[in-house]
């Protein structure tokens, strides 16, 4: 095979990567679909259209739908409307509900919109995604660096004897320890770099990192990258790949940002960058 089949190969598996990316974006209850995130107080929480609602829904909805009674733990849903609503395809009027970490999260649907309870550094909240949300399908398509194939560079994994913590920023102003199962090391523009990694149960691995394209043209707080899974600590970062976290799409996102650890000191130009018509999500 030539080189020049090899890259239009590779050409054409990244932008089949980048269209399932942009579906992804906008598919039913994706991160375009998000309508809202709304966080609990002790006692009762008031779900509805109307404007004094505490968890505030569309005009369409009914002016109140019922409430969450939150007891500084556990989250019910009580519904007193007679709109039909579904816990996980189950039509309900009452239910206590698991968070959207545990490992089967109470999804609650009506009216084509959904709600979910989220546990995260700020406290206990709701989210709630409409998908007849205009977004969804109006949003401008993702914007990428051209293709370069020297920006998919072998590397090495290696797991650390146990996991590390590092201090991760969340986009709600805390710092998060974090476990990071090991770190991988490469060469790109010249320079040996290394950023810390979680494994993956099917030994893919994450990557958050920042490095000199953050804000300009990049998302500012970084971007993430999956790996193919690794074979004995033998792996291929493929900053084409890298994205945009979901944070530079919506005000509805909970992201966790690079710890300073992953600060590469080079400009990796591939990958996603973050256009003028996004910088209102910027952080």
């Amino acid at each position: 095979m030539s080189l020049n089949m090899v890259n239009e190969e590779y050409l054409k598996s990244i932008y089949k990567w980048r269209e399932e990316v942009d579906n992804n974006l906008r598919r039913e209850n994706g991160w375009l679909a998000l309508a809202g995130l709304f966080w609990l107080r002790k006692g009762t929480n008031i779900i509805g259209s109307a404007p004094d609602a505490d968890i505030l829904l569309p005009p369409r909805a009914p002016a109140r739908l019922g409430t969450f009674e939150f007891d500084g733990n556990n989250v019910t849903i009580n519904v007193e409307s007679d709109l039909p609503v579904e816990v996980n395809g189950v039509a309900s009027k009452s239910a206590l509900l698991d968070a959207d970490q545990e490992d089967v999260p109470s999804f609650i649907t009506f009216d084509e919109m959904r709600m979910v309870v989220l546990r995260r550094s700020k406290g206990v909240g709701i989210r709630l995604w409409d998908n007849t949300r205009e977004e969804r399908r109006a949003f401008p398509p993702r914007e990428w660096y051209a293709v370069k194939e020297e920006y998919r560079v072998p590397g090495t994994y290696t797991r650390y004897e146990t996991p590390q913590i590092v201090k991760m920023p969340d986009i709600l102003g805390a710092i998060l320890d974090e476990p990071m199962q090991g770190y991988v090391t490469f060469e790109l523009n010249g320079r040996k770099h290394e950023l810390m990694v979680e494994e993956l149960p099917d030994r893919r691995l994450f990557i958050q990192f920042m490095d000199e394209t953050n804000s300009h043209p990049t998302y500012p707080s970084g971007r993430y990258h999956y790996t193919d899974p690794h074979e004995d600590g033998k792996v291929f970062i493929d900053f084409n790949k890298a994205y945009s976290p979901p944070c530079a799409f919506t005000d509805y996102a909970t992201c966790t940002f690079p710890p300073q650890e992953n600060r590469l000191r080079t400009a990796i130009e591939a990958g996603e960058i973050f256009p003028e018509h996004q910088h209102k999500h910027a952080h």
